[in-house]
This record gives C-alpha cells, structure tokens and sequence, in this order.
C-alpha cells in the first residue's frame, strides 16, 4: 500500500507478545471473582483476555470462571475483547466507543456503572497506564491490576536495529506507528544500541503519523511529537493520509528545526521555587499563587505609568515593564512573575498595523479574510524585531530575587488569527469561522505562519531568562471540541513539542471547559483552567498526572475579604490531596478591583494551603 502511493517501505517487527508464565496474578484473580470479591472487570484487549483463560486453565474450571464472569459488570475497551468475550458466548455489560482510549472509557463508566467503593479488576497489556488507574481510583474504585502478557523485542531485531541507525543518519522521512507499545521497543532498543539521544535527534527531522489516540498519547508521553492522526485509526487511513500531506509536512518540520532548542536551559535557583515544583507535579509545602493581570489598571502604581505612557510606548520600554512587574509581585506576594507585555505585538512583524485605540481596544487595521491576505502574511524571518520583548525578560530576571520565577507568554495561534481576521475583537467569529473552512489551504498557511512565529518567540524568552511560558488562548471557547482538534489541536501540539525541553508550559484557553482534557499536552504541560467549571471536576478530566492551575472567578475579588477567604478554602478543600495544582483566577484581575483584595487572596491562599510534605 505505501508503494502505491508512492513511498519506499522500510518494514521493521517491533514487538511479540509474551505470556506470563506462570501467571499467579491472574490465577488468584480468578479465586477473587469467583468467590464474589470483584464487582467490575476491564478488559482491554482480546489478546489478553484469551491468555488470561490460558493462565487460569490448568488451575480451575473455566466455565466456573466464564459463569463468574457473567455475572459481574464487564466493560470491554473495544471490538477485540467483545470478540474475545463472544468466542465464549458472553456479552460484555458496556462496550467504550471509538477511539477506544482510556478516556472514552471513563466517560463510559461515568455515564453508565459507579465504581465508588468497588473492586475495579483491571486487565492490562504491557505497560500500565497511570492515568486509568488513577481516573478509576479517583472515581472511588480499588484497582486490582490483572497482567497477562508483556510486550518483547521480536526474536530477530535486526530489522528494526537497521530503522534504527537509518533514522538517527537522517535517512528516513516518515514514521508510520501503528501500536502503542512499538514507542516503547523502539526507545528500548535505541538504549541498547546507545543511540536514544541520536535517534530522538533524526526523530525531531521527520514526519511521525500514529494509527489513533492510544498509540498518539504514548508517543507524546515519550516525549515524541505526533504530526498526522489519521480520521479513521485504520491503517488504510494512516497510509492514504501520509501520502496527502506528508511531504510538505516535512518540509516545514525540517524547517522548524531551526528555531527550536535541542538541550535543557541552564538550571536556576527558582527550579526549586514551590511554582515550578508544582509545575512538575511534586509535593509542596503549600500551594503556590499568582494571579493573571497582577500588573494592571487596578493598581495606582500602573495607573500614574499609564498616564504618561500609551500602552505600546509601555510594553517597548523594558525597564517600566519590570517596573510594573515587580512592584506588583512585592506589593501582592506572588510566587510567580509573568512579563508585562500583550499578546498582539508579535503580528506587527508579520505585517499587520496594529493599534491599541482608547476605549476600543486593540485594533488590527489591515485584517485578512481570504486566501490573497494570508499569503501577505509574512513570515518571522528576524525574530530579533521583538527584541523589547526579550529585554523585559532579561530586565524583569535582573531585577526579580532569585526565588521567583519569571513567566514569559504569548498568545495560541487560534486567538492571534482570530485578532488578524476579524480586526479585533468578536462575539461571533464568523469571519474567522469561514477562513477556518475555506479548503484552500489558507488556514493552515496562516496557522503555519503563526505557530512557527510562536514557537520561535517562547524560546528566545525562554532563553532570555524565563523559567515557565504560558499559551493564552482566549477566544478558543468559541469553538466545538471537534473543530479544535481539527483546526488547532495539531499546531499546538507543534508549538509544545518545539519550545525548549524541560521548560514547563500552561496551556491556558477559556470559554468552553469541554476543551480541557484537550490541553494537556506532554508531561511538562500544566492546564490553565478558568472560573466556568469546579476545578476538582476539571482535574478529572484532565487527568491527576497533570498539573493544572486555576481556577477562581474573578469576580469574587469584589467581595469582602471575608468572603474571598472562604471562596479560597472551598476551592483548596476541592483539590486536596493531589499534588500540582498552581493557584490562580480563571482569568485576569478586573479594573475594579481592590488591590487589598488581591492582597487577601493571596495572603489566604498561603495560610490556608500550608502542610507538611513529611
């Protein structure tokens, strides 16, 4: 098939399957179930529930078993358990719905069994996957792990030795994966080989296509970027899809190369602050806080600057910048320090006249709304053009104690093209709506421009002295969960993958909380959430092996400190227990609001989150 579309193939086995011999797990699984001491059981795959029979066999009846089995809730995780299940004349109790990944199956239970206070048995393949286990035992479940096979090289390696050293020589253009698990083998024997380091550098140069969500979230947790998830996870779809669009795809990714950082930034005092700790998912003494627009109209320091200054006179001079910044760090006693600077500057190099007009806001004066004015977009061919930007960061760092983080930002692509489409702000969309659907290229030409653009501003403030950076999406909420990943999930997952490894990234986007299990991203992305969904409901879905940060209504600010104190406790009491978890509002400071008011925010979050971490 890949020859008939014009690709050379290079064919390598990966892994075999290997029964557990012998498999005491799963015999006394087998005891449990049948003695009526499991209430729900797994099964994730065929394969595995046909050894797990095989395991059990020599050691009880097996009708007993089968019978057992029948009489529990069975959920199976696709076809190929309800096949497996079939062969036996049983009928699985659920069956999760494509894409058949961990997620579906925990909106399958949501929406039909409660596992609270149950026994939860849980048939694995190969690896465990951290985030089920701890999505049903965040659900009140007890799991009972079930393994019954692991995955091996494959008897001759040979091949895939050959893949291998091909792909860290450069010398392959495209990778097709068609199993999770294939991820880990490659990686495993790279390290025999001792050519990890080389082969994730050839791996950086090519285009990675994956057969479906399962093996895309093992690729990304292997900190491998995906570039092309097919519509269908069928093979047939994976090669058609790779023949359509594989060949700019990797043209543009061996461009991209240029711009992002292959090694870690030199380590900071502020790698061990409670924000970055948190960032990385780890205990902390107490709950870090900083809050979005700390520098901002509501505070008189900000105002008597602004009165001398428009806002883009501001954001060129770095030094009031930092000014801004650290007054309102030392005046509010925040852990963290974002640059003060706007979203909206980094169009004015990719051609577009912008203006901040009193009382109106931002202002873009040539916008673009067909095929003609995205090809005038330019590209960032001298990201040195935004270098006020840069000197803010390198200032806001000098001037900051060292204890502190420095946050740098920008705006996700989908809210910079909504801004350059409509010409500012809208409630509709429409007309970013219908660039969005055009099907002549014109949107993935602008979202190209844009995120390349993105990526290459995060690393140079990244390597001007932040710590963290912070994606803003705020107009994302417009859009259904299917259009964003069609239209924007991929050129962020490009954006992520590109920016300085290491380096954690909130991926804040407001409007519409069914987008949040969307945002997490690799491991060092932390969700930003904002005030439209309880936290503890969010971190759900998210996933508890994500940090996240959030999520007060700024609003609340406005009501007596009294009040925000208890709207602080409500909120910490939601999340308590689970480690990485950022404090900070749903969005930014209103104008209105009483800078002692913040200060009580804060001074709440700090009391009231303290613990031991003994």
């Amino acid at each position: 098939m890949i020859e008939r579309y014009g690709g050379d193939p290079y064919v390598s086995p990966s892994m075999r399957e290997v029964p557990i011999e012998p498999n005491r797990g799963a015999i006394d699984f087998a005891y449990r179930l049948i003695t009526g001491q499991i209430s729900v059981v797994v099964l994730t795959t065929g394969v595995g529930f046909r050894y797990l029979l095989k395991a059990i066999e020599p050691h009880l009846d097996q009708q007993r078993f089968l019978d057992a089995l029948s009489d529990v809730t069975t959920i199976c995780r696709g076809p190929k358990p309800v096949a497996a299940m079939r062969e036996h004349g049983l009928t699985p109790s659920f069956r999760v719905p494509e894409p058949n990944t961990w997620r579906e199956l925990l909106q399958t239970i949501d929406a039909e069994v409660s596992i609270s206070n149950q026994v939860v048995a849980l048939q694995e393949y190969g690896v465990s996957n951290k985030s089920l286990i701890a999505g049903l035992e965040a659900r009140g479940a007890t799991v009972e792990r079930v393994q019954v096979y692991g995955w091996d090289l494959p008897l001759d390696s040979s091949a895939l030795e050959k893949n291998i050293r091909a792909i860290a020589a450069g010398q392959r253009d495209i990778l097709l994966v068609t199993s999770a698990h294939q991820v880990v083998n490659l990686l495993r024997l790279a390290e025999d080989l001792g050519m990890v380091d080389a082969i994730r550098e050839g791996l950086r140069g090519m285009v990675i296509a994956s057969i479906g969500p399962t093996t895309s979230q093992m690729l990304e947790e292997s900190e491998i970027h995906v570039d092309l998830e097919p519509t269908h996870p069928k093979m047939g779809h994976l090669v058609v899809q790779a023949a359509e669009i594989g060949v700019p795809l990797i043209e543009s990714k061996r461009r991209w190369q240029q711009v992002i950082p292959r090694s870690q930034p030199m380590k900071h005092p502020s790698d061990q602050s409670l924000f970055i700790r948190a960032c990385r998912g780890e205990k902390t003494e107490r709950t870090p806080v900083w809050l979005m627009r700390q520098a901002g109209r509501y505070m008189q320091e900000y105002r008597e600057v602004r009165a001398k200054h428009s806002f883009l006179e501001l954001c060129h001079n770095p030094q009031l910048c930092s000014e801004v910044m650290c007054t309102a760090v030392d005046r509010l006693g925040v852990d963290a320090a974002i640059i003060f600077s706007d979203l909206l500057p980094i169009l004015v190099p990719l051609g577009f006249d912008l203006e901040f007009a009193a009382g109106d806001g931002p202002v873009i004066h040539n916008p673009i709304r067909d095929r003609d004015g995205v090809n005038s977009v330019k590209e960032l061919s001298d990201p040195q053009e935004l270098d006020f930007v840069y000197e803010t960061v390198r200032q806001t760092r000098q001037d900051l104690p060292e204890e502190i983080p420095v946050i740098g930002f920008a705006g996700s692509p989908f809210t910079l093209a909504s801004y350059a489409i409509e010409g500012g702000g809208s409630r509709t969309y429409l007309n970013t709506k219908k660039l969005m659907r055009a099907n002549d290229g014109a949107w993935e030409l602008l979202m190209e421009r844009l995120s390349f653009a993105i990526t290459a501003y995060l690393n140079l403030q990244i390597e001007s002295g932040a710590q963290c950076v912070q994606l803003f999406d705020s107009w994302a909420g417009c859009l259904s969960s299917n259009d964003y990943v069609r239209y924007v999930l991929p050129w962020m997952k490009q954006i992520i993958s590109g920016i300085a490894p290491g380096v954690p990234v909130i991926n804040f986007a407001t409007g519409n909380p069914e987008l949040q299990p969307l945002l997490r991203m690799d491991r060092r992305t932390v969700v930003g959430v904002d005030w439209r969904i309880p936290l503890d409901v969010a971190w759900k879905r998210i996933g508890h092996d994500c940090s996240v940060q959030g999520n007060l209504d700024p609003a609340i600010l406005l009501a007596e400190p009294e009040i925000i104190r208890e709207e602080v406790a409500e909120l910490l009491s939601s999340v308590k227990g689970l480690d990485g978890h950022i404090f900070n509002l749903g969005h930014g400071i209103h104008k209105e609001t009483p800078v002692d008011h913040a200060i009580a925010l804060v001074e709440s979050v700090k009391e009231l989150s303290a613990r031991s971490i003994q």
